[in-house]
Order: C-alpha cells, then structure tokens, then sequence
C-alpha cells in the first residue's frame, strides 16, 4: 500500500499501487477537501533523495564537519521510522502541519504530540565538544526522558543513544562522531 499527501489540506490518500504499471498517472480527488490532483507511478527523484540521505545518516561515516547528529522517530502506530538531522542551535521538534514554523519536524499522525513540543539545543561545551539539551515545549502531554517527565523550564543533557518520548512517541538521539 502506498500513501499520497493532498496538496491543499495535508490528508493522506491509500491506494494499492501493484494494480497500476511504473509510469502510468493517476487522478485523486480528496475525501477531505474535494481537491483533484495528479500523480506519476514510478520512483520519484524526491523520494530516492530521501532514500539517499536516510541511509547516509544511518552509515557510521556519515557524520562529516557540519552536521550536527541527529534524532531518529521510532516507527509506531503513529507513523514509519525516519531520521531527521540536527543544526548547530536550537531544534524545535513537533507535529508537521503545513506553515508551522518548527525546523525539525516529525510527520506524524499521534494527537498527542503538539505542534511544537519539545527543543533540542545543540552547542558546544568548553572543552569544544557537541552537548545537547533537551527541554519540553511547553506541551500537554509532556516529555520524558528515563520514564521521568521534564517539569517546566527543567532541562536535560542527553547523549548518544539516549532515548525520550514526546506523547506515545519515541525518538533516539544520535550525536555527531567526535572530531579527530
């Protein structure tokens, strides 16, 4: 089964694609909206550039100067697994929603994480090494972090392979390999 986006309100539309040949188009009109739009069957250049930097991320020898680490969302219920990298400063993690202003934002259908729910802040300590700080959004569900919930304005220092959970998701944090 394969998963297409409205392009007006963002709804998902399922359709069985081994019914259809590579190559051939096909029209949907949105349940949701009522817009009509078309698509190519096949693999599209956007999805093998995503495929390409997945995978990137996931290779040990992936983390060149300038990147920063990254988050990984644990597939669930909710949504697929998918490897989001980090930036120097902060990382406002959420809900995607067209025209929300967050940077990393995960694409989910979970109600119970907020649009902007928590930040990740990555900045270097004094020796020069990477630190990342996680804090809550404010969000209504919270974050937690060793099954504890971070209380308000309370920040955390998480490393490599530590794991939180904003609603009834999970995300493993990845750091950047030390410079040599």
């Amino acid at each position: 089964m394969k998963r297409v986006r409205c392009p007006k309100c963002d709804q998902y539309i399922t359709f069985d694609e081994t019914r259809y040949e590579q190559g051939q188009k096909l029209v949907f009109q949105c349940p949701e909206c009522g817009k009509q739009f078309g698509i190519r069957m096949g693999t599209s250049k956007l999805s093998n550039l995503q495929r390409e930097e997945t995978e990137r991320l996931n290779t040990s020898a992936s983390t060149e100067k300038g990147e920063f680490g990254s988050i990984i969302v644990i597939e669930n219920v909710f949504h697929y697994k998918q490897v989001i990298p980090l930036q120097m400063g902060e990382n406002k993690i959420g809900r995607y929603q067209k025209g929300n202003p967050i940077n990393t934002p995960i694409e989910t259908v979970d109600p119970s994480v907020d649009l902007l729910h928590c930040t990740i802040t990555v900045s270097r300590d004094k020796n020069g090494q990477l630190k990342y700080e996680l804090k809550d959004g404010p969000s209504n569900t919270g974050t937690f972090v060793d099954n504890e919930i971070l209380g308000d304005r309370e920040r955390r220092i998480i490393g490599d392979g530590q794991m939180f959970t904003i609603g009834a998701t999970s995300i493993l944090l990845r750091t950047a390999i030390a410079d040599s």
